[in-house]
């Protein structure tokens, strides 16, 4: 196995209140998204709503991620005045969140 050299990923699983509208969803994750313009270290950004038919979601509907190319870059991008901004508004249309940030591993076999 081989741990990606300092490339973090940060992972966000959300569900929503149930009181969001499908159109101020798609507003908050456009917002989310364009955290990427402006604040350095976020390196890309992903997003999805839940597919799966195990129905092991445990409630979270969506998924978030972003790279990042270290966890000083993460750090970075936490305490950055934009995605503060931004977070103060997306948490408070959260009923649930979950947050982790990990390490790629590649397994050769």
């Amino acid at each position: 196995m081989e741990e990606a050299r300092g490339v973090v990923k940060h992972v966000l699983l959300a569900k929503f209140k149930d009181d969001i509208s499908p159109d101020k969803i798609e507003d908050l994750i456009k917002g989310y998204a364009n955290l990427v313009n402006h604040i350095e270290p976020m390196k890309a950004f992903h997003w999805g709503k839940d597919v799966s038919i195990e129905n092991l979601h445990q409630g979270f509907t969506h998924i978030f991620e972003s790279s990042f190319g270290s966890t000083e870059g993460v750090a970075e991008y936490v305490s950055h005045p934009k995605h503060v901004e931004f977070a103060n508004l997306f948490l408070a249309h959260l009923d649930k969140v979950l947050v982790i940030d990990y390490k790629p591993t590649t397994v050769r076999c």
